[in-house]
């Protein structure tokens, strides 16, 4: 109930065109019986690291039976929804290999790359098992109804693109060849990917999340044909002047249009201390300006 409710407060606040599963990347590692804890003002933090090969035998393969509460918030939502699609959510492996290796959110994932380029066995054995746990999950949301999924490899921008393409790229590469029989679109992000947009295109997602960083007609040179985009605007411009944010917003739907499908999203997260009735107006400006654009 409390992830159906909150699932649907931005849809009934914003108007927005879809809703995206309330829910956390390490969900599923709590699910599987990792000692993961959420702390205020810091983030998910794992009380017991991984990073032996013993401590793989923690990371048991994910069952339904293990989050139900999952299944029935999905389909909860589908029927509240009707006809507006929900996204279905999940962590990318390097990602979550960071906070099992780091023990918690880390700004250089100097362990988890120490474990990458000093143990490549052991590396893979843990991306390998975390990719099992990835699929299990986002399966389990198209089981239950979700019109699309997205992967939130939030912190893979710190890898280098050769390091990308060798230790990366097979385990996402499997999620999405996994769901590739769902039927339903894949959404492919991370932050701090512009150097890696490319290899995330090859990937297999239909959709390739941008981050604010370079814009929209330039990540039409580094993705693959055949691809969609989504993004971009910069979240912090939110906290500017509204003639700043109506000219931006334009600047990126114009941009948007050079790709050969466009999903308007930030670049990230929202900001806590975002005006609420500025995303209002944000929604209803891209709106009109995506009406305008079609008439």
């Amino acid at each position: 109930e409390l992830i159906t409710e909150i699932t649907l407060q931005p849809l009934r606040r914003y108007g927005v065109d879809a809703a995206i599963l309330f829910s956390d990347i390490v969900v599923p590692l709590r699910a599987v019986g990792i000692d993961v804890d959420i702390k205020a003002g810091i983030g998910p933090v794992v009380e017991t690291p991984v990073r032996t090969p013993g401590d793989l035998e923690r990371l048991r393969a994910l069952d339904p039976g293990d989050v139900p509460y999952v299944t029935e918030a999905v389909r909860t939502l589908v029927t509240e929804l009707d006809e507006r699609p929900l996204i279905g959510f999940a962590g990318g492996p390097f990602t979550l290999a960071s906070y099992l290796v780091e023990g918690g959110p880390s700004k250089n994932h100097d362990k988890t790359k120490a474990l990458m380029y000093g143990d490549p066995a052991l590396w893979h054995a843990l991306l390998g098992r975390l990719t099992d746990i990835t699929i299990s999950f986002l399966r389990i949301q198209v089981d239950a109804g979700a019109s699309a999924i997205q992967l939130f490899d939030s912190w893979v921008g710190a890898v280098s693109p050769d390091d990308y393409r060798h230790t990366i790229l097979p385990h996402t590469s499997r999620i999405f060849a996994a769901l590739g029989s769902a039927g339903v679109p894949r959404i492919h992000f991370g932050v701090g990917t512009g150097e890696l947009l490319g290899l995330m295109g090859e990937a297999g997602a239909d959709v390739v999340g941008i981050d604010w960083r370079i814009p929209l007609d330039e990540a039409v040179r580094r993705v693959e044909p055949g691809k969609a985009l989504q993004g971009n605007l910069d979240p912090a411009i939110l906290l500017a002047p509204w003639e700043v944010i109506e000219e931006r917003t334009r600047d990126v739907l114009t941009r948007g249009r050079t790709a050969e499908g466009h999903v308007f999203n930030l670049g990230h997260g929202v900001l806590p201390e975002t005006d609420p009735d500025v995303l209002a107006r944000l929604a209803d400006l891209v709106h009109a300006e995506s009406a305008r654009a079609l008439s």
